[in-house]
């Protein structure tokens, strides 16, 4: 084999770049003398937009105000890609690359900009931060960049329909932008959420009880601030045949349950998480399936169950649409049917759901994280051969979403699994470093952050007992705590999906 002559092989390459560049040109001026009332309108305002990245910045701003997380998480990488994308296009490779800008005279005067470019043409600005905020958006949530990719297209094409650039610039622009943002997905890979595969809701087969006949419903018409007077009212009309056991405040509600189990083919229960957990663990254990009425205050398992209004448990009694979902044992004693915790995670939900309402939750979640770490008392524990402090410490019946330290719903409650995690605060900065992951949306990924989904987790105070909060309700102080999943142990009315 014989290679060319040196001088042959640069001839060859110059000679290749002069073709790209009246290649260039040609389809600049093919695009410039087009006449069409449609890019004489749509061009400039949409250029105009892109100047000094305010399109891309308005955005970012919708999508964190009203995106999902993975959204919010893309604005966050698109805005930051950006600003990187653009201080390298500016000040380096347009002082690399000279290149004059094209001849506007060609472009129609309904078509020019105001404002005439003076900086070199190659590559161009506009073109690499659409590239970047598209492709930095679309890393964490793929629909979101499809579309925002279609614009920054539109975008490149204003830059030659306007006569600012070359197509060649455009391109150039658009390879720097996206470059970039891959390159920071390999520094900062994005968060992906992972799908466990599901075993189909296991369905049981039950009477249809249109009247509510073999039904009875143990209810304090005082809870959830008269939320029990409610219910009992509606139940009384549509389930007319259903026995109902009003609760006193002297009544010792466990034992009115065992009592109405012993005699119901069906136990209905309307109150707190807390009622409802204690209900739950005699259902289990008398074999009878548990009808929940959302009569508390905040009712988190008859709103995971799909059943948050008193008439779409009464449908499900009524269709006889019952299927199981899983318990949680403590010390193979006591049935959690939503969470677990130590520490300050009360206090931290108390406080964001406090906010919530008035501030967006995003914000509200780090105003609660930064006052529970701030006042919250920390606690020592050990497991798995692991010895660490704790101020947040969360455990769940079945996986919470979303992931992070704000978990709020499920969507399966028959998985068998425990959702446990921990927020390590004994370490050098913690607090400061766990409230920076938090602001930047990577908490999940911060070596702080401890998250397992088992079918069994156990926990010792090192220092002592600590006080365990269950469903919601402060519980009693335990040294050691051992948790594990009842894998479909509660059958429960729900609406069928």
């Amino acid at each position: 084999m014989t290679l060319l002559p040196r001088p042959g092989r640069r001839r060859g390459i110059r000679q290749i770049g002069e073709g790209l560049g009246t290649l260039d040109r040609e389809v600049f001026e093919a695009v410039a003398e087009s006449p069409s009332p449609l890019l004489d309108a749509v061009m400039p305002p949409l250029t105009k937009a892109a100047d000094h990245s305010k399109l891309w910045f308005a955005i970012a701003a919708g999508l964190t105000a009203f995106g999902s997380p993975s959204v919010k998480r893309g604005a966050a990488r698109g805005v930051v890609t950006l600003a990187l994308t653009s201080l390298l296009t500016n000040q380096v490779a347009k002082r690399v690359w000279r290149r004059e800008r094209p001849n506007r005279v060609l472009v129609p005067l309904a078509r020019q900009t105001r404002r005439t470019p003076t900086s070199n043409s190659l590559p161009s600005g506009h073109s690499a931060s659409a590239a970047a905020f598209a492709v930095g958006v679309g890393l964490e949530s793929p629909p979101a960049g499809l579309g925002l990719a279609l614009l920054a297209g539109l975008v490149g094409m204003s830059r030659i329909a306007t006569g600012a650039h070359y197509p060649g610039d455009v391109l150039a622009g658009f390879g720097i932008g996206a470059g970039l943002a891959v390159l920071g997905a390999k520094v900062v890979p994005p968060v992906v959420e992972t799908q466990l595969p599901a075993a189909e809701p296991l369905r049981v087969d039950t009477p249809e009880r249109p009247r509510g006949a073999g039904v009875t419903l143990v209810v304090n018409p005082a809870s959830g601030s008269g939320t029990g007077a409610r219910v009992l009212d509606e139940v009384r009309e549509a389930l007319p045949d259903a026995e109902i056991v009003e609760l006193s405040d002297d009544d010792d509600v466990e034992e009115v349950l065992r009592a109405a189990a012993q005699r119901a083919e069906v136990l209905a229960v309307g109150g707190g998480d807390g009622t409802v957990a204690a209900a739950a663990s005699i259902a289990v254990e008398h074999d009878v399936p548990l009808a929940v009425f959302p009569a508390g205050t905040f009712n988190h398992f008859a709103k995971d169950i799909g059943c948050d209004t008193t008439a779409k448990t009464v449908t499900a009694i009524q269709h006889g649409t019952v299927s199981c979902v899983d318990l949680v044992c403590l010390n193979e004693e006591q049935m959690v049917i939503n969470t677990a915790s130590i520490g300050a995670y009360p206090r931290f939900v108390q406080t964001r759901e406090k906010l919530e309402h008035k501030i967006g939750k995003p914000l509200a979640g780090v105003y609660a994280m930064f006052d529970t770490l701030r006042r919250g008392e920390p606690v020592r524990i050990r497991y798995d051969n692991k010895t660490l402090q704790t101020s947040l410490f969360f455990l769940g019946n079945s996986i919470y979403l979303p992931a992070g330290f704000a978990p709020s719903r499920r969507t399966r409650m028959d998985d068998g699994l425990i959702d446990v995690r921990i927020l390590e605060t004994g370490r050098r900065l913690s607090r400061l470093r766990i409230v920076t992951a938090l602001l930047l949306g990577r908490l999940e990924r911060s070596p702080l952050y401890h998250e397992l989904r088992v079918p069994e987790f156990a926990f010792e105070a090192v220092d002592g007992p600590t006080v365990l909060a269950l469903d919601g309700e402060v519980g009693t102080e335990l040294a050691k705590a051992s948790f594990s999943s009842r894998y479909r142990a509660l059958k429960v009315f729900r609406p069928a999906d």
